[in-house]
């Protein structure tokens, strides 16, 4: 909680430098919770609920859980637009590709392990996490 929490916070301060003040700083931080935390929830479903009812062969965990990142973030940045449209008044000009948001989201946890690797940690890498 604490993490995903510093993540937006901290990341929601950078986005709202660069759209124009402080006064976006709420608002940013909202739309950055939806990776953060909603990214948290989506891998503790594949740890805790999908992985243990799948085949323990490594291929098969890879597929399944760079399917769940894709899905989720795909998620999770239709969620981010509606964010964006309900509270910000953003209209855009069409729809976004909403699987950009899986892609993004795939980068962003394979980063993420990739700092749980370097760190001796389990993760996506070693088979562990």
């Amino acid at each position: 909680m604490l993490r995903t929490g510093m993540i937006a916070i901290v990341v929601g301060a950078v986005l709202a430098g660069l759209w124009g003040g402080l006064a976006r700083w709420p608002l940013a931080t909202l739309w950055v919770l939806w990776p953060s935390f909603g990214g948290h929830w989506v891998e503790l479903w594949f740890l805790n609920w999908l992985r243990p009812r799948l085949s323990i062969a490594r291929g098969m965990q890879i597929a399944a859980r760079v399917g769940v990142w894709f899905v989720g973030g795909a998620g999770l940045a239709i969620g981010m637009c509606l964010t964006a449209m309900a509270l910000a008044g953003f209209r855009p000009a069409q729809w976004p590709a909403w699987w950009l948001g899986g892609l993004a989201f795939i980068g962003i946890e394979l980063v993420a392990h990739l700092v749980l690797q370097l760190r001796g940690q389990p993760s996506f890498y070693n088979g562990r996490g």
